[in-house]
């Protein structure tokens, strides 16, 4: 198996090292070639850069950064350009902190895997509720690849997947969730630059608001491993007949 490897907090981050490191030492795993952001790009969600070139800097260890890019900028070059031969699976993360609820929404990380199933492979984005236990999260992706590789899972998703920051004898197990939700936002903070010229820090998420017991959320405060089915395809299909229905009712006109 072919792995090309992405993240969003960049090409340095202990969470990306350690999952190579990991994957490197996997029986199943023929190449792991990392192409990441040359620095952090968390919440870039699927941004793709085209107002400028990129350009693709390679270390001496073959991993290679791209320059001011986004998640989805690696992944789109490494799977069209950059590793050849090509991967059999996208792999993004470990991201320090947890991708649960809205959060994938914004995530680097998520867009990275999202991006990787858009060009027709398999997804997996990893996160890991915290910043210490990045081995935890290097070994349950290496045991969830592992077995993608012996039985590949037909659904077309990608699996975003969460792990509690626990040493790994201390995980539960793993749980199929869906994704729970938040309050809105905090608001944004308002601050004065060293010339009294305003400026703003984006505030911190919402308090949790759906977080029942089926939801990533739960999982993770239980001590399991969530797995959660996501897609690309953002249509609500439930909402196509109540859309229909609306326009006939509120008599939208389409000549102007």
């Amino acid at each position: 198996m072919r792995i090309l490897l992405s993240n969003d907090d960049g090409i340095h981050a202990p969470g990306i090292q350690s999952l190579a490191v990991a994957l490197r030492q996997c029986a199943d795993v023929d190449n792991v070639q990392i192409v990441a952001p040359d620095r952090n790009r968390s919440g870039a969600s699927n941004s793709l850069t085209l107002d400028r070139p990129l350009r693709a800097l390679k270390e001496k260890n073959g991993d290679i950064a791209v320059q001011s890019g986004t998640p989805t900028d690696c992944v789109y070059l490494g799977v069209t350009a950059l590793m050849r031969p090509g991967p059999d699976i996208v792999v993004s993360g470990i991201n320090a902190g947890p991708n649960l609820g809205d959060d994938v929404i914004y995530s680097g990380t998520v867009a990275a895997a999202m991006e990787g199933r858009h060009l027709g492979f398999p997804a997996l984005a990893i996160s890991l509720n915290g910043d210490k236990h990045f081995d935890t999260a290097a070994i349950i992706a290496c045991r969830l690849i592992r077995a993608l590789a012996h039985e590949p899972l037909r659904t077309g998703k990608i699996l975003n997947v969460n792990v509690p920051d626990l040493p790994l004898s201390s995980i539960k197990g793993i749980k199929v969730t869906r994704c729970g939700s938040r309050h809105p936002a905090a608001h944004a903070i308002r601050q004065l630059d060293p010339r009294g010229h305003e400026m703003f820090w984006i505030g911190p998420p919402g308090e949790k608001f759906d977080k029942g017991p089926d939801t990533d959320f739960a999982a993770i405060e239980q001590g399991y491993v969530s797995i959660t089915p996501l897609q690309v395809d953002l249509t609500a299909y439930s909402a196509q007949s109540v859309l229909t229905s609306w326009l006939a009712n509120a008599e939208v006109s389409w000549t102007w």
